[in-house]
């Protein structure tokens, strides 16, 4: 424990000053009884002998300014409180499949809905960003508490080009070290590589990726090998699949598309990080699987002021020794 004005710690030395002279007050009383001859003084205003219980009040109430001046000198200590702090990164599929309406009012727009709600009902501590991809990775909003933002940045999204899931890890992973004040690992054409010393496979608790896609990866680099990079970095990834695994010949843009979900990669993106990986083949699913994707809450130390719980425990200290001698002597101590 430390406290912020030490100044005040001093004057705990009047504490044994007085309790010097509260014995020095007992002495002579019973000095006096003893030379009266009579045991008067030393009975209570019940008539009985008080014993040691005379002294309760006087203790109680000593601690209590003890406690006090220990508050008056702001102290602080370390604490464990549970919080919901951290960054959740959605990386969104922009590629045309997801213009599909097989999911009304398209795979796009049930996401988008889905996520808006999400956003909304998260903690107003923990910062949530935006990446969208499809054959590159874009950063369409840096991690932020601002939900407006967020929600705008949701809105702003369509479909286009391909998909490379590869390049959505790897522009989530940048969000997450921004979010954590740190430069961004990867930069567009680069190999992926362990950029620290690898830690365990989801002890970044603070940090999440949620990657929503709808179809297979047709683009660099290995979606498999950016999920090693972001478990050597302790980040998880929810991965959360759009469509049918068995695939389907979808109409988009006037265009006959056949689209196939590879679950078999989404699988092991999330074993990889240690996420959980979800299916979705309707909005009803997808709003189900967005419940199921909450923060946890952890517990953090951190060293806040404790004055105000020693003034209150000090208070109760001293209320309770004043009504101890009231109802045993009837006066105060």
């Amino acid at each position: 424990m430390s406290f912020l004005w030490p100044i005040m710690l001093p004057f705990l030395v009047l504490l044994p000053l007085t309790i010097l002279y509260y014995a020095q007050v007992q002495r002579r009383r019973r000095k006096t009884a003893a030379r009266l001859g009579s045991l008067a003084m030393l009975r209570d205003e019940r008539g009985g002998r008080p014993g040691g219980r005379r002294h309760v009040p006087a203790v109680m109430m000593l601690t209590g300014l003890t406690v006090m001046l220990c508050a008056l000198a702001r102290p602080e200590a370390p604490v464990s409180i549970p919080k919901l702090e951290g960054t959740v990164v959605l990386a969104f599929d922009v590629s045309k499949s997801m213009a599909a309406q097989d999911i009304l009012p398209s795979r796009m727009e049930a996401a988008k809905e889905v996520a808006r709600d999400l956003v909304a009902r998260q903690p107003a501590s923990l910062e949530i960003g935006i990446v969208a991809f499809s054959e590159g990775g874009l950063s369409v909003q840096a991690p932020t508490t601002n939900r407006e933002q967020v929600a705008a940045a949701i809105e702003r999204l369509s479909p286009e080009g391909g998909t490379s899931l590869g390049r959505g890890i790897l522009e989530a992973l940048n969000a997450v070290s921004i979010a954590a004040g740190e430069p961004p690992p990867f930069v567009p054409g680069a190999t992926p590589s362990p950029t620290r010393k690898p830690v365990p496979a989801g002890s970044n608790r603070s940090a999440v990726i949620v990657l929503l896609t709808d179809g297979e990866n047709n683009a660099r680099p290995d979606p498999i090998l950016t999920a090693q990079t972001a478990s050597q970095r302790g980040v998880r990834i929810h991965t959360v699949g759009i469509g049918s695994p068995a695939g389907s010949v979808l109409t988009v843009e006037g265009f006959s598309v056949h689209t196939q979900l590879d679950e078999a990669v989404l699988k092991r993106i999330a074993e990889i990080t240690d996420g959980e990986y979800y299916n979705a083949q309707s909005a009803e699913d997808l709003r189900e699987i967005f419940t199921r994707i909450e923060p946890q809450a952890k517990l953090e130390r951190e060293t806040l002021e404790v004055t105000s719980y020693l003034a209150g425990a000090s208070l109760v200290l001293l209320l309770i020794g004043g009504l101890l001698s009231l109802l045993w002597f009837y006066r105060m101590p």
